[in-house]
């Protein structure tokens, strides 16, 4: 199956994402696969059947949130650079969301920018990171603040790389799926309600409509100016527990899960959603085992620490927030008193 991203006529950077088409590639350049040690052990000597290059050379990080930071980025480009790798050449990013993130990123600033592609082996890959061309970095700041749109030449998921998924890196992909469908779609909610995805079936299906939501998104606002913040829904709130946490306690999807309960419980107080609602979304969350809950340390210092998320500008906060079920809205007038109320129930939870 392929989905086009297209984002005007004569745009050169549209391209397509193909779910369970990777059969052979073939490129008449040099290629870096950057990976990490677990896909390395389980997946790559898969892809290397099925490429056919010029030359390649295998760049390997280390796996975790941890590690998405300027030594990783150092150690892609010193790679590239040690093996020659020229304006021709092209990067594979085969991993998941952090490598994704990473590859993308050295990829638009080696020499000034080369091509491409993403290979996500993770569920939250697949359904999202991959798909959008958000590349970066963390800091001692925050999540992703340092880095770039760049789109890839081409995306491929395949859901056989699923199948050596641990269960937690599986339900937090779930999440973001999630996330979609409480803010654009209330049918695909509540055919999640009643399908199980760990079936093959229903998780392909879950896959698709997935990706067909984001990239419908993505080529509508391919920088974000807009209707494609309201992906980060769940990611204010998230954004600032895993930092909070040294990104050593949650994987992403987990702290977006957090964070979605939490702008329900925000939009409960301002009248977008009712409790019921929301009870639902938490519900659907808990099934795949994912939390829900999280006790804040300071009410004050997590506000303060909004105003370094990315959507925030002029010194107010914007919050992504669920209007009913598969509708959404994006305020940046919402009253410290109200936010600072929230917070400080979750500090004595």
């Amino acid at each position: 199956m392929k989905i086009d991203i297209t984002f005007n006529e004569i745009s050169t950077r549209s391209y397509s994402v193909y779910i369970d088409e990777l059969q052979q590639l073939s490129f008449d350049t040099k290629v870096a696969i950057i990976t990490n040690t677990t896909v390395s052990s389980l997946h790559l000597e898969t892809l290397l059947s099925r490429l056919h290059v010029k030359e390649y050379c295998v760049i390997t990080l280390n796996d975790g949130e941890m590690y998405k930071n300027f030594d990783s980025l150092n150690t892609i480009l010193n790679g590239c650079f040690e093996h020659r790798l020229d304006r021709k050449s092209l990067l594979i990013a085969f991993g998941g969301g952090v490598i994704g993130d990473m590859t993308g990123f050295a990829a638009s600033i080696f020499q000034r920018g080369i091509d491409f592609i993403q290979i996500p082996t993770t569920l939250l890959a697949q359904v999202d990171a991959s798909v959008g061309g958000k590349t970066g970095i963390n800091n001692a700041y925050g999540k992703n603040l340092i880095g770039t749109f760049w789109q890839p030449r081409a995306v491929y998921c395949e859901s056989a790389f699923l199948k050596t998924l641990p269960p937690r890196e599986f339900s937090a992909g779930v999440a973001e799926i999630i996330k979609m469908a409480v803010t654009f779609d209330k049918d695909f909610f509540e055919w999640l309600e009643t399908h199980d995805i760990h079936e093959e079936h229903h998780l392909k299906v879950a896959i698709q409509k997935s990706i067909e939501t984001k990239a419908r998104v993505v080529a509508l606002d391919e920088r974000e100016g807009g209707i494609r913040a309201v992906l980060n829904y769940g990611h204010t709130f998230a954004h600032v527990i895993e930092n909070e946490t040294h990104y050593e306690t949650y994987l992403h999807g987990e702290a977006v899960a957090i964070g979605m309960v939490m702008a329900n419980a925000l939009a409960v107080k301002l009248g977008l959603l009712d409790s019921q609602s929301a009870l639902r979304v938490k519900t659907l969350l808990e099934r795949y085992s994912l939390p829900t809950s999280y006790r804040v340390a300071s009410a004050e210092n997590f506000y303060n620490a909004f105003f370094l998320d990315k959507k925030s500008a002029h010194s107010r906060i914007t919050f992504i927030l669920p209007h009913l079920l598969g509708g959404y809205r994006m305020l940046n007038d919402v009253p410290k008193e109200t936010v600072m109320t929230l917070l400080e129930e979750y500090a004595h939870a």
